[in-house]
């Protein structure tokens, strides 16, 4: 602010202060336990190691207290990684202004050490060698690092093409690392890396999607995950289309030829023993009786493995596991790979198909992995386990570890699993039949915060997720590093997180494009909430009382679209008057949803009556409000619709609205398509659509075109495929229709189903895939992917997909409802059947074959 003396011409600026305590800017203690981000386990498991609220925390499987390794509030520190002989936590931090490789004293006494000076970009999963003397980390690009803590350098080993996060895995002996590249084809191939000669392999022919490459402990077998089993596809309950899940088997390749296949077949055998041998020779380790040698092998392993797991569970409440630790050291061999066919001697685990991630081997060699649910279905996953080696267990069966649970980590012992469950951790066993009853306590996670030195670092934060995320490298030409300079300087007069997201938001703005959002604002103050009860009805105020205008329901098909007053036996009808809820009269001087305050999904008692005044003719009607009536309008505006169409074509035109291109409008399109493909035409509305998936599929079912018909003895012909709609078809869009809603109209025109009626949609063709959340639990989107055509040229973002006939929202026409582009869309219609209707063709008479050969008609 300046002030200028008109007399002299000067200027000079006036200085304002704001008097004011300013509470939202002091420094205050904040609970990190509310926001954790990832995580891992120690090197023995007795403690977890977690990012919270850009700190790293380590905190007891059982006794003691949370430890805060950083208590930094000015940086962030991300993906923590316990090393092997327990020493040290690796993790990235951008206290440099970067996110660079460090490493601290896991007990939070001893030096902290900056690994990188070369960071530029985001980093990910810093991945100890069993010896502990290496790194290997990912970045954003899909590059592989691999740093050397005794030669203090970083060097690059690969980059995975599609910048995929590729799983990176070490070999028991640290000299091979073995990890996931995809090809042209985009299915993933095992790769391995030879450390010392810095030589890469490739290992499986990536005909197939192979996944989550994992050494054994030993040194002879490379386990992975790979989606190769065609055998048994779901087919749809209403179409013909048909999807192969659960592809997935588990895969064990043995390293070298010698090592041969644990499941090959077996003989039982007589020995004996030559007559040369000494006698005292020939009583060493023989023993009296040999017969059935092998079971007697096998009960002492499974004594063994009781006694171990006896061990661990008493181990727990010693103060030092130093001396079981020394007596489970041994000797570690040199991994030894013959490269030459090693997908060829690959075996199949023997556990049933699925869906497998997370894939480690316990100390005992056995492979712990999850079993996730199928996609798209309500199933949870489950963390199990299968003995190689288990001869006893003659039906191979996978076992359980943690049930309805899939995210874990295993100490590098292979002794302890960290199992989380939404914000539940627990340290168990890596052994079957465990249980979470005994989690981690996250309480005294307790941290302080400077809220200006948090805000600074949210606000670089979020600029540098735009500047490593955003599709364009040269942020659509804007000077990024000067933008950082003109909106950081805004900070110092941010008094609130709300003020500080308002900078985001309009810093971001500055890149002209859409789906580059503040989605969460973050760390701030809730305001309080308190639920109304909803009747799914219209009120009107009608002789000084509320009288139920309208109440508002599906079509009578829409068993899931009933309201609490239209539930059989509720005698409440339009026209009734609301008089008292739970014997309170209702006050006309407020709304009449006050009455309702508190009372969503609560059983609630309503006086009702034909007349406006509360008398002896008056009812009650028990019914439970809803939280919510968006569902239930939703539906019964599209019945409506539905039913003026029908009516206004002679039920020749059908209706089908999709309300975005996500689950729930991809629901609502083949839930209304599979009734309405006996209309002559078709109106697909998709105004205010609100985007998600790409549609391709959407477009691919109003596209299916007729191949033949099959002539039935009885009953009708059938067309095939006869999940499709053959007819003129016409799309309603607006304004308000934008991401998977530009996406959805420019292939239905790109198809020629026909014309586009309406306003121009929205324009936003740029897509989002994900990017890292804010330390304070704040979200800033970076759009990462953009649409351009097939002649080369960019498209749609910014501008939209132009209506073939357009057609503006006139308001004097939309009194009472009416709906101008709907209007125009039946119009279309009805001239297009009149014009090029479809007309199946009439079935040929039957075939006269009684000499041979067929008529040459008929071929």
């Amino acid at each position: 602010m300046y002030l200028l003396d008109l007399g002299t011409g000067t200027s000079r600026s006036v200085t304002v202060t704001i008097p004011g305590d300013r509470p939202t800017i002091r420094p205050h203690d904040v609970d990190a336990g509310e926001l954790l981000g990832n995580w891992g386990i120690s090197s023995t498991g007795k403690r977890a190691v977690l990012e919270a609220r850009g700190d790293i925390w380590t905190l007891p499987a059982k006794k003691g207290s949370p430890r805060n390794l950083t208590r930094t509030s000015g940086a962030a520190e991300r993906d923590p990684s316990w090393s092997p002989d327990g020493r040290w936590i690796a993790y990235f931090c951008d206290a440099t202004g970067e996110y660079e490789l460090y490493i601290t004293q896991s007990d939070g006494k001893g030096e902290t050490r900056r690994l990188t000076g070369n960071g530029q970009i985001f980093r990910y999963r810093p991945v100890w060698s069993p010896d502990s003397k290496y790194i290997a980390f990912i970045d954003k690009t899909g590059a592989i690092y691999l740093h050397s803590l005794e030669q203090e350098e970083t060097k690059l080993i690969d980059k995975e093409p599609w910048a995929d996060r590729t799983r990176v895995n070490w070999s028991s002996d640290s000299s091979w690392i073995a990890y996931t590249k995809s090809g042209t084809n985009r299915q993933s191939a095992i790769w391995l890396y030879k450390v010392e000669s810095g030589e890469k392999h490739q290992v499986t022919s990536g005909m197939f999607n192979d996944t989550w490459p994992t050494f054994d402990r030993k040194g002879d077998h490379l386990f992975f995950a790979s989606n190769r089993d065609f055998s048994a596809p779901i087919y749809e309950d209403v179409g013909t289309t048909f999807v192969y899940a659960n592809t997935d088997v588990l895969v064990a390749v043995p390293l070298r030829d010698e090592v041969g296949s644990p499941w090959a077949p077996k003989s039982d055998e007589e020995t004996w023993d030559d007559e040369e041998k000494d006698e005292d020779e020939e009583d060493e380790g023989q023993g009296e009786d040999r017969e059935g040698d092998d079971e007697d092998e096998n009960d002492k392993r499974k004594e063994n493995d009781q006694a171990s797991s006896d061990d661990e569970e008493n181990d727990e409440e010693e103060d030092d596991g130093k001396e079981e630790d020394e007596d489970d050291e041994e000797e570690v061999k040199p991994v030894v790979i013959e490269l030459e066919g090693l997908e060829r001697r690959a075996l199949k685990v023997p556990v049933d198909r699925g869906n497998f991630y997370n894939l480690a081997v316990n100390h005992k060699g056995k492979l712990v992995y999850t079993r996730g649910a199928l996609r798209g279905s309500d199933g949870k996953p489950s963390i199990k386990i299968f003995d190689l080696d288990d001869e006893k267990n003659e039906k191979r069966e996978e076992k359980t570890v943690v049930k309805e649970a899939g995210a874990f980590r295993m100490s590098a012992n292979g002794k302890k699993l960290l199992v989380r469950k939404e914000k539940k951790m627990a340290i168990v066993d890596a052994a079957p039949d465990q249980k979470l009853d005994k989690p981690i306590s996250l309480t005294g996670m307790t941290a302080r915060i400077d809220p200006r030195s948090e805000w600074r670092q949210v606000f670089t934060e979020a600029w540098r997720i735009q500047r490593d995320f955003f599709y364009d490298p040269n942020m659509h030409g804007v000077d990024w590093p000067a933008i950082h300079e003109q909106y950081g300087a805004m900070l110092d007069d941010c008094v609130s997180r709300r003020d500080v997201a308002f900078v985001l938001g309009e810093m971001i703005a500055e890149l002209n494009v859409g789906h580059a959002y503040v989605r969460s604002a973050g760390d701030i103050e809730e305001e309080p909430e308190v639920s109304v009860g909803m009747l799914g009805a219209d009120y009107e105020l009608d002789n000084g009382a509320y009288r139920i205008a309208q109440i508002h329901e599906g079509a009578p098909w829409d068993i899931d679209a009933r309201g609490p007053l239209s539930e059989p036996n509720v005698d409440v009808k339009e026209g009734d008057y609301l008089l008292a809820v739970n014997g309170v009269p209702l006050d006309t001087s407020k709304d009449p949803w006050a009455a309702f305050q508190g009372l969503a999904d609560k059983v609630v008692t309503l006086t009702v009556s034909e007349k406006p005044t509360l008398d002896d003719d008056a009812r009650e009607a028990v019914v439970k409000p809803l939280g919510s009536e968006r569902r239930l309008r939703y539906r019964a505006w599209i019945a409506k619709n539905r039913r003026y169409v029908e009516e206004k074509t002679e039920g020749k035109v059908g209706y089908i609205y999709v309300p975005n291109t996500s689950i729930s409008g991809q629901n609502d399109l083949v839930r209304q398509f599979f009734g309405q493909t006996d209309k002559q035409a078709l109106i697909i509305d998709e105004r205010w659509n609100a985007g998600g998936q790409v549609p391709t599929r959407f477009i691919e079912l109003l596209n299916r075109p007729i191949t033949n018909y099959w002539a039935n003895r009885d009953g009708l012909d059938t067309p095939w495929p006869p999940d499709s709609h053959q007819g003129p078809k016409c799309m309603l869009i607006n304004g308000l229709a934008g991401s998977g809603g530009d996406c959805f109209p420019y292939y239905f025109r790109q198809a020629g189903l026909g014309k586009l009626i309406g306003t121009r949609t929205w324009g936003g063709l740029v897509g989002l895939s994900g990017n890292p959340r804010l330390i304070d639990g704040g979200w800033v989107s970076a759009p990462t992917f953009a649409f351009y055509e097939t002649d080369g040229t960019w498209g749609v973002e910014g501008h939209g997909v132009d209506p073939d006939i357009e057609v503006i929202d006139d308001p004097s026409l939309m009194v009472d409802g009416g709906d101008p582009q709907l209007d125009a869309a039946i119009e279309h219609m009805l001239a297009e059947l009149e014009r090029d209707p479809y007309t199946p063709p009439k079935r040929p008479d039957y075939p006269d074959r009684s000499g041979m050969g067929i008529r040459q008609e008929d071929k």
